[in-house]
């Protein structure tokens, strides 16, 4: 039974993140870009904060396990970051039907998408995919997202505009390639 108050708790706590957030921030730096880094830190304190009672209490060996939260913090975003690269070429092999695999064009539309993909805000990806990848109608998208259907089709009918805009003038506007086409946002 833990018989800390929570001013011993947040006491420990502060001196862990006062010992550890330079040397923590550094180690995190190394590893990915600058901008990123103060948000994975963040990330490995609300961890010590939940597990403080496994932090070790010897302060040297707990820097030594923030490092390794640390590690597989930075390990997760990889391969959140994997998963979102995969998505972009799962978009990109959308296709218009087996008749159409071999087509050059084709081929050249599955480029232009998946390097369109990234530039999508999250928002808008997450519409087409839930639309395109997952085959889902306007009312379940929306009830995945909590918004009414009407909303998830505007919301849809906005990332298609803004995928067209960053495909560019390679695919035509009034008919994208794949399922992107068909508008499975009917009822």
């Amino acid at each position: 039974m833990d018989t800390t108050s929570p001013q011993e708790r947040e006491q420990r706590f502060r001196e862990l993140y006062d010992a550890a957030y330079g040397d923590l921030l550094r180690f995190v730096r190394r590893r990915v870009h600058p901008s990123h880094a103060e948000d994975v830190v963040g990330d490995v304190m609300l961890v010590a904060w939940r597990r403080l009672d496994e932090v070790p209490s010897d302060l040297s060996s707990a820097r030594a396990w923030l490092f390794g939260v640390a590690r597989k913090t930075l390990q997760n975003t990889r391969r959140r970051d994997d998963r979102h690269d995969a998505l972009a070429v799962r978009l990109a092999d959308v296709r218009h039907g087996a008749a159409d695999a071999g087509l050059p064009d084709l081929v050249a539309h599955r480029i232009d998408i998946a390097a369109a993909w990234p530039l999508l805000s999250a928002v808008h990806q997450e519409a087409i995919a839930l639309s395109v990848l997952d085959g889902l109608t306007a009312p379940e998208a929306a009830a995945v997202l909590g918004i009414s259907a009407t909303a998830f089709r505007l919301r849809l009918s906005r990332a298609r505009r803004a995928l067209r805009g960053h495909v560019g003038s390679s695919v035509r506007v009034d008919r994208p390639p794949g399922h992107l086409a068909s508008d499975r946002s009917t009822p």
